[in-house]
């Protein structure tokens, strides 16, 4: 990928005229662009509930020389299982279904609807639970993820193929394997149980309640884009536009701007204020991990420190958002990815502001106040 300078891209406030200005956050994201030759990248934070930085670097659209705003969308990968986990406590809290119901036989969520029956007997034994702590007993994340095989296959097809053909490695609720096929499930038992598809489903019980009218599932070409998304870059090879994105929805496939994400965080984080989406009870459950893995709740990865957060990884995207026990999160968003200590590096960019009593968070609101953008050269 040809290395385009990084700009800067400042949000202001229309009523103060800026957003107070933290160096030490700007600076610490700039050397991680320019590091590892970042093109965009958007951050949003929260503090007790009020939008206190949200802020936008570099470029949407290199080729275009598309200066990225706020405004503009990322694929978000992996932290769309946070969103698929709350869809189905939210149905859980209206009654339409218990963590611990079987999904696949006679009687099960989803019945006999996939595959070919009779069916194994660890493969009835999946419980939704299990499915969203990832313990359902196989198809991990691995060379043979389902999710990434026969782009072809719609999600129902998809879904007999691989219980026919890739039975499960262990019993159900003895080990922790990522999986996103598991997440594709819970994606189909979200429409079942709701009668509604995925995504409207999502966007009437979770998003639009927080304020969310923009999040949506993305498309697989350059020519799906929808309205104010970025374009993706591979490094080293990668191709970013060579996915069935949107057949991932339930575990990877939507878009949305940092802003939006930290607008649904301040809703499910369990501080006091603004009001969760979630009553206490399905806050705790989502946070308590599994007895197979501790580090693991349910769309969850958790901490004894009461923090919360989850990544996401597609060629072209990586994003994280973090839920710390201060009262902070935290949303950044990248159009690219690559290798090496990447990753390692985006986890740690915010946490020594957000630890440092010295650091100056603005007063105001920018959930409330009207915002726009302009663009600051270095």
């Amino acid at each position: 990928m040809r290395y385009i300078p990084i700009l800067l891209v400042c949000l202001l406030t229309a009523n103060s005229g800026g957003a107070q200005s933290l160096p030490q956050i700007d600076s610490t994201i700039k050397a991680f662009m320019d590091q590892y030759h970042v093109p965009g990248m958007s951050v949003a934070v929260t503090y007790h509930g009020k939008l206190v930085y949200a802020r936008s670097y570099g470029y949407a659209d290199t080729a275009q020389h598309i200066t990225l705003t706020p405004q503009h969308l990322f694929r978000i990968a992996s932290v769309s299982k946070c969103i698929t986990a709350t869809a189905i406590l939210k149905l859980a809290e209206a009654g339409k279904l218990s963590l611990n119901d079987r999904v696949f036989g006679p009687n099960a969520v989803l019945g006999i609807r996939y595959g070919t029956p009779p069916y194994a007997d660890n493969l009835k034994k999946i419980t939704i639970r299990q499915l969203l702590e990832h313990t359902s007993g196989g198809w991990t994340n691995n060379n043979a993820d389902p999710m990434f095989s026969h782009p072809r296959m719609t999600a129902d097809e998809l879904i007999s193929w691989t219980i026919d053909h890739q039975p499960l490695d262990n019993i159900p609720g003895t080990v922790y394997a990522y999986s996103n096929f598991g997440y594709c499930i819970l994606g189909r038992i979200i429409e079942k149980v709701s009668g509604m598809p995925y995504e409207d489903y999502v966007k009437k019980a979770v998003l639009r309640p927080c304020g969310i009218t923009d999040m949506q599932t993305g498309g697989n070409t350059p020519a799906q884009r929808k309205p104010q998304e970025v374009v993706y870059y591979g490094q080293h090879g990668e191709q970013p536009y060579i996915y069935n994105i949107s057949r991932m929805d339930a575990h990877g496939g939507w878009i949305a701007s940092a802003t939006d994400l930290a607008r649904l965080m301040v809703h499910i984080d369990g501080f006091p204020a603004p009001a969760d989406i979630l009553n206490i009870k399905s806050i705790t459950a989502m946070t308590t991990g599994s007895e197979a893995n501790p580090g693991y709740a349910l769309g969850w990865a958790v901490n004894p420190y009461h923090n919360w957060w989850h990544s996401g990884s597609l060629p072209g995207t990586a994003s994280e958002i973090i839920r710390a026990h201060k009262g902070f999160n935290w949303v950044m968003l990248c159009n690219t990815r690559t290798d090496g200590s990447f990753f390692n590096d985006l986890d740690g960019l915010l946490w020594k502001a957000v630890n440092d009593p010295n650091t100056k968070w603005p007063d105001r609101d920018l959930f409330i106040h009207r915002t726009d953008h302009t663009v600051m050269k270095n």
